[in-house]
């Protein structure tokens, strides 16, 4: 069975990530944990960070009951994976499939 953490980490594509954050993110837009467990099982993977620091981690797309992105890191040895943050996408910075950042 994988472990769910919700812990962020400061990783290499983000120096200002603090140790709760994705979490109060998740709490202030009303996200819950089995929303993020489907996006994580059942999404699409958009982006993916091999080099980042402590475990390599991914971008997943979720279409629930409204779109959701979900960064994680995949820890092996512990059969873990770890929820760096947590978020509805911006309409304004997404493509219109939520799937390419919009260049500005």
């Amino acid at each position: 069975m994988v472990k769910y953490r919700y812990r962020k980490y400061s990783l290499s594509r983000w120096p200002d990530v603090t140790a709760m954050g994705g979490q109060l993110e998740r709490h202030r837009q009303d996200i819950f944990e089995i929303d993020v467990e489907n996006t994580i099982k059942n999404g699409e993977i958009i982006e993916e960070y091999y080099d980042d620091k402590p475990y390599p981690s991914f971008l997943v797309l979720g279409l629930n009951y409204k779109p959701l992105h979900v960064v994680f890191a995949k820890n092996h040895e512990e059969n873990e994976i770890i929820i760096i943050t947590v978020y509805y996408p911006d309409k304004e910075k997404w493509s219109d499939d939520y799937k390419r950042r919009i260049e500005k």
